[in-house]
């Protein structure tokens, strides 16, 4: 099994415009988050993309990343009918082929030399599955995130098979349904925003749909479904992802990028001056 496919989805109502923010990488360079996300794709050995986005903003997408325009198709979604819709809508391009996924609110910094898409393709092509990048999470934040049931993979210390997907879980239902052996107390596995999907998903995708076509089509429920039907792992790591659509996400994201970057001791400096400076004025007044 070979990922040379991915699939960005970016036609949320909450997300049509952070995809085209502009940041500083960690090169210095002005760039879009859009950007940031294809160039991450590319350098994980993917030679396709398809962006799902709303029909009104395929013009500015295509001004974001014209470098990368014989690489990338544009499919829209005209009515915001879920996650899983926007999913189900790049079938085509899919086909038969494994795909990798990644949400266009999100922005992925790794906290290591392999980034986080070329290190979980790794792990997809070495296993021949379907996975799932998780991180453990505290109880308090996991109603806002995709939840899983797992069991850890004997002799591994980051595969876990997944045998349980929930939507934004309450505490009590994780509790009972959610529990992962070997996690801090408290903690629960939730998704990263990337995944490494068989073409299976779009198949379960279009059944749910069938199934209920006045109903938002949500991605958690496929997944739940996947794990009845195929061998389906999460990779846990460690790496930094970023909710730009969250409260100061964007902020934390470009701090991030800054402090991973080549910049980062003179950013460092510049930051411990301003606190310094904002401390002494404080102590003055």
């Amino acid at each position: 099994m070979k990922v040379t496919k991915a699939v960005i989805t970016a036609a949320g109502p909450d997300q049509r415009n952070l995809p085209l923010q502009t940041l500083i990488d960690r090169d210095g360079n002005r760039k879009t988050v859009l950007q940031i996300l294809v160039e991450e794709v590319l350098e994980a050995g993917v030679e396709e993309i398809a962006v799902v986005l709303h029909p009104d903003d395929v013009t500015a997408y295509r001004e974001a990343c014209t470098p990368f325009l014989s690489q990338i198709s544009f499919i829209t979604q005209n009515t915001p009918s879920g996650y899983g819709q926007a999913m189900l809508c790049a079938a085509e391009f899919v086909g038969n082929d494994f795909f990798l996924h990644l949400v266009g609110d999100h922005l992925y910094v790794s906290r290591s030399q392999m980034r986080c898409a070329k290190h979980l393709i790794a792990i997809a092509e070495l296993n021949n599955c379907s996975v799932s990048a998780v991180q453990p999470t505290r109880e308090a934040l996991i109603p806002h995130f995709g939840v899983i049931g797992a069991s850890r993979i004997h002799g591994s210390n980051e595969l876990y098979k997944v045998e349980k997907v929930i939507e934004k879980p309450t505490p009590t239902v994780a509790e009972q349904q959610l529990f992962v052996s070997g996690l801090r107390a408290g903690h629960y596995l939730c998704f990263f925003g990337m995944h490494v999907l068989s073409p299976t998903i779009m198949k379960i995708l279009a059944q749910l749909q069938t199934e209920n076509p006045t109903k938002k089509l949500d991605l958690s429920s496929s997944l739940n479904e996947l794990t009845v039907k195929e061998h389906y792992l999460a990779l846990e790591i460690s790496d930094w992802r970023f909710d730009m659509g969250a409260k100061y996400g964007l902020l934390k994201a470009q701090l991030s990028l800054a402090l991973a970057g080549k910049d980062r001791d003179r950013l460092m400096a510049e930051l411990l001056e301003f606190f310094v400076t904002k401390d002494i004025h404080s102590i003055g007044r």
